[in-house]
């Protein structure tokens, strides 16, 4: 072997020492001509080709943006204290290089995975998509048993077209599921279809069934409900009263104890309490009006009602600040004020007769709608776990009789019969009747034949969005992900397997660390990956960006080509 090269003060970064400086010489055999060079083994194993951050250091910028969703400034000064100078912007892409080498793990490990599901008798896909205003769908398939992550796949739409690509990855690597869990979506059916054949079992999600057909039965009228709401500006009006009523209630704490208790206590009141007590019980009720927005069991609509409610409890305000007026008397003095600025606040609600007719109509439509809700186990009133619920554990031959009942009914009653929400609604439930109410699969394993009972939500995917967004807000302090599912790695989703032990032991595949893994990944294709995530597919052209912001451009930019083709013709003429 001779020296081919050597590199001198190169300036590197690990998370056990830090800092330090190498002198590395690379190495090649001159005898046999062979040109392949040969590098330090150990800074192989430390560092990424060309990197000057080592392994650790990726992984652990990986696990705390990602895992414990830490601020990149919060990464930064963390890594400061362990003697590892870095940049925010070089945090962001080491997070994001983190993700490609995950990314490529997962796929090598394939196989491993589809032998550990087929130990289970195989597995169950739950496929779902999620998106922010006018951004991509991050599409997502998950192993309802395991509960890992299989692959991601970002698409423009649910269109079929889009989301074949997606299942012939996961089919291709994992084999054919046991059966599909989805929503009721016909891009999502027809693909299914064309990559797993006819007979392959669909089944619809129950909360996602439910909800599409709350959102059918009184949409409508929910619509109408907050419009009108909107229209009158009563929120607006209602918190700017409540802010100049503030005062007051700071200033005599020990009068709101009295007015919340439930002994009532006949104190004599002193001047200034008989003063500021109007303004104080206006507030009061204000906030309780408020406060019915956040009703509900956290599912959304049309399982919950914020906006109805709110509506709701504005009338009953108006009528309680109505005996309010009759025992001050009508005659007031100035500090009575509030109770009638309050009242003139909603008065115009209080007299919109469409509203009102929205009112009594939705109601009914919800009483039937809950009854259905109850028959089927699923988004229960006096539950508060919100989307952590994944239904009742009960046999399902009991629901489905359950629905049976609540078909008649609905059959049977000729009010509801006249009305076609209804009729569509009981055409849904026979549509997808056999969809909803499947029997366990049975599957040979290792072990024998078992039955796997089929998850009846697809609220593992409601779960697992509802945990990636969250993160987001802990990370960026922004509410909205539409930029950012426009920017990031479609696989960043990957990194909740990591909190799945099994998953991870068969990422290691008997190595102790994910730096180890990482280590063997080719830094060439790790380098291509990110340079396809560097330049988004539909990146505009710098100078067509540049020009389009001409005032009228479209009639510059025709009078610009005729002048181009007449020159062009004329000179064609002058060459003939």
């Amino acid at each position: 072997m001779k020296v081919g090269k050597t590199k001198c003060d190169r300036l590197v970064f690990t998370l056990h020492v830090g800092g330090f400086r190498v002198h590395e010489t690379w190495l090649n055999c001159g005898a046999c001509g062979n040109r392949e060079v040969y590098r330090a083994a150990e800074l192989k194993r430390l560092f990424p080709k060309k990197g000057n951050f080592g392994f650790d250091i990726i992984v652990h910028i990986g696990r705390r943006l990602f895992l414990d969703n830490r601020t990149l400034a919060e990464v930064k000064a963390e890594l400061a204290a362990g003697r590892v100078t870095i940049s925010e912007s070089e945090v962001d892409f080491l997070g994001r290089k983190f993700i490609v080498y995950l990314s490529l793990c997962h796929q090598r490990a394939a196989a491993r995975l589809k032998d550990m599901m087929e130990l289970n008798g195989g597995y169950m896909l739950h496929i779902d998509a999620t998106c922010e205003s006018d951004s991509p769908l991050l599409l997502t398939g998950i192993d309802a048993i395991t509960s890992i992550v299989l692959w991601n796949r970002k698409i423009p739409s649910e269109k079929a077209a889009h989301v074949i690509p997606f299942l012939r990855e996961i089919n291709d690597r994992y084999g054919r599921p046991l059966l599909v869990v989805m929503d009721m979506s016909n891009g999502f059916e027809n693909a299914v279809r064309e990559v797993f054949g006819e007979n392959m079992d669909m089944l619809i999600c129950h909360f996602h069934f439910l909800r599409d057909l709350g959102k059918d039965l009184f949409g409508l009228e929910y619509d109408l409900i907050r419009k009108r709401l909107r229209t009158h500006g009563v929120g607006a009006k209602l918190r700017y009263r409540a802010h100049s009523l503030r005062s007051a209630v700071d200033e005599n704490p020990g009068l709101v104890d009295r007015l919340g208790s439930e002994i009532i206590s006949r104190k004599q009141l002193t001047k200034t309490e008989q003063e500021l007590l109007p303004a104080v019980a206006s507030y009061a009720l204000i906030q309780w009006a408020f406060d019915g927005k956040k009703t509900g069991g956290g599912y959304g609509f049309p399982f919950d009602h914020p906006h109805l409610e709110f509506a709701t409890r504005l009338r009953e305000v108006f009528y309680e600040l109505g005996r309010l007026q009759e025992i001050f008397g009508q005659n007031t003095p100035r500090h009575n004020r509030p109770l009638f600025k309050t009242a003139n606040d909603i008065r115009k609600l209080i007299g919109d007769r469409i509203l009102l007719k929205a009112v009594e109509k939705i109601g009914k439509k919800i009483e039937v709608f809950d009854a259905l809700r109850k028959a089927m186990r699923i988004a229960p009133q006096d539950d508060t776990r919100g989307l952590n619920d994944n239904g009742r554990d009960e046999p399902i031959g009991k629901i489905e009789e359950r629905v049976k009942k609540f078909r008649r009914y609905v059959v049977a009653d000729p009010r509801l019969n006249e009305e076609t929400e209804y009729r569509k609604m009981i055409a849904q439930i026979d549509k997808y009747w056999e969809r909803l109410f499947a029997d366990p699969v049975t599957v040979d394993t290792p072990a024998g034949r078992i039955s796997i009972q089929p998850q009846r939500t697809n609220n593992i995917m409601e779960q697992f969005f509802r945990k990636v967004k969250r993160g987001h807000r802990r990370r960026t302090g922004n509410n909205s992900m539409t930029r950012t599912l426009k920017a990031m790695n479609a696989n960043t989703t990957l990194i909740k397997n990591l909190e799945n032990q099994q998953y991870l032991d068969i990422l290691l595949n008997g190595k102790e660390s994910l730096e180890d893994v990482f280590a063997e990944i080719d830094g060439d294709e790790v380098g291509n990956e990110m340079t396809k995530l560097a330049v988004p597919e539909d990146k505009m052209p710098t100078k067509i960006r540049k020009i389009i912001k001409l005032q009228k451009f479209p009639s510059k930019m025709v009078k610009s080509v005729r002048t181009m083709v007449d020159y062009s013709k004329s000179n064609l003429c002058l060459e003939q």
